[in-house]
């Protein structure tokens, strides 16, 4: 597929993610007739069972272990994956990766602000991605975090990660996640053990995907 190119599995995990966020909002007082949804949703639901591939086919890594870099079902930033809200992410320098997201009322902890676990899991993430733009993958062995105001919703947040030292196996990264006026919400440092990911022979990716 190319870069860009928008695909019919695409648009339908847009629409999930409309329909989740609707529902959140809607709850048991909106308007909407929610049996006749219900029905349309189990009908839909029912369609896509019908049609779906082996379920060993699908359980499998994040990373993509042909070119070690992430797959599109991924809970952060894939785009065939409905839970994430989703995170687009650019490398940076040498180290570092950023990106760009907006929360929902679905994501919701304190009124109007994002739940913790989820800037966790944005964190998280990102931390493990700057490790693989750097060259050096690794596993989460320790994940610290700081909450340092609340992290709203419905703006767009800049999510920022780097990695800051190698030593060994053991790789420390850092990040933050900012609101519109460039204001830390939630910093995070990471300490991971690092994956032998060198060279992209089909032996290195069986090592990554059984580690």
């Amino acid at each position: 597929m190319a870069e860009g190119e928008d695909i019919g599995v695409d648009r339908a995990v847009r629409a999930a993610r409309r329909v989740v966020e609707g529902l959140v909002r809607h709850g048991a007082e909106g308007g909407a007739d929610l049996d006749v949804v219900a029905e349309e949703l189990e009908s839909i639901a029912d369609r896509l069972e019908a049609g779906c591939p082996p379920l060993a086919d699908r359980v499998r890594a994040m990373w993509d272990t042909e070119r070690l870099e992430m797959t599109r079902h991924d809970p952060v930033t894939g785009p065939e994956n409905a839970l994430a809200p989703p995170l687009h992410v650019q490398g940076r320098s040498d180290r570092e990766v950023s990106g760009e997201v907006t929360l929902g009322l679905a994501h919701q902890g304190p009124p109007g602000h994002a739940h913790g676990g989820v800037t966790a899991l944005l964190l998280d993430h990102l931390l493990g991605m700057a490790n693989h733009w750097a060259g050096t993958a690794g596993m989460t062995m320790k994940l610290t975090l700081r909450y340092r105001r609340r992290t709203p919703l419905f703006v767009p947040l800049t999510v920022r990660a780097r990695q800051t030292s190698v030593e060994g196996r053991r790789i420390t990264t850092t990040g933050e996640i900012c609101d519109p006026d460039g204001e830390v919400c939630v910093s995070a440092e990471g300490l991971f053990a690092a994956l032998d990911v060198s060279g992209t022979s089909r032996e290195a990716a069986q090592r990554l995907a059984a580690d």
